[in-house]
């Protein structure tokens, strides 16, 4: 028997880590705009300030508060050695395109910025804990044992806010 080489990425996990990292926490300045990630467990009781004043914390909208204006889906793809989460976004106006986009793991975030000129999907290469999976098809069937559960999405939009959407798609063939 061939022995099976294992990629840099692959996960050791022998079965599906549970999320650990604190939630993601997101202030926008209602002067200048600017946005500042909370970062830790413990968040303090008051929210930083800007502009001299404090900073309001973004709510997470859902899908369904923003759409038909815009739509957002996700793919797993890969298997055991190399696994990645790609994000589709589909905007009727330009001005409701995403910033940026967040992906939330088992033990941390990913973040990718989204340019003028960047078109879906956007990317988010998985190594660790983060690229478990319980089979080795690619793209994911999505099925009952859904590996990224757990993970969210963030996309910040200046026009609505900031989303949020749980990986949690499971095939209709898997649901009968």
């Amino acid at each position: 028997m061939a022995e099976q080489e294992f990629g840099p990425l692959r996960s050791r996990e022998a079965r599906k880590p549970w999320p650990e990292c604190p939630d993601i926490v997101i202030y926008r300045c209602g002067h200048c705009g600017r946005l500042y990630q909370g970062l830790g467990y413990s968040m303090p009781a008051q929210a930083p300030a800007c502009c001299g004043s404090p900073m309001e914390q973004l709510k997470p909208l859902r899908l369904e508060d923003v759409s038909p204006e815009i739509t957002v889906d996700y793919q797993i793809v890969g298997g055991y050695n190399q696994n990645a989460v790609q994000v589709f976004w589909e905007a009727k106006q330009p001005e409701d395109s995403p910033e940026w986009i967040l992906l939330k793991t088992f033990t941390g975030s990913y973040i990718k910025y989204v340019t003028a000129k960047k078109r879906p999907p956007v990317v988010f290469a998985l190594a660790d804990e983060d690229a478990y999976v319980y089979c080795d098809n690619s793209p994911c069937l999505q099925c009952i044992f859904r590996c990224k559960r757990g993970f969210m999405i963030y996309l910040y939009i200046k026009t609505k806010g900031l989303l949020e959407i749980p990986l949690e798609k499971m095939s209709s063939y898997w649901q009968s």
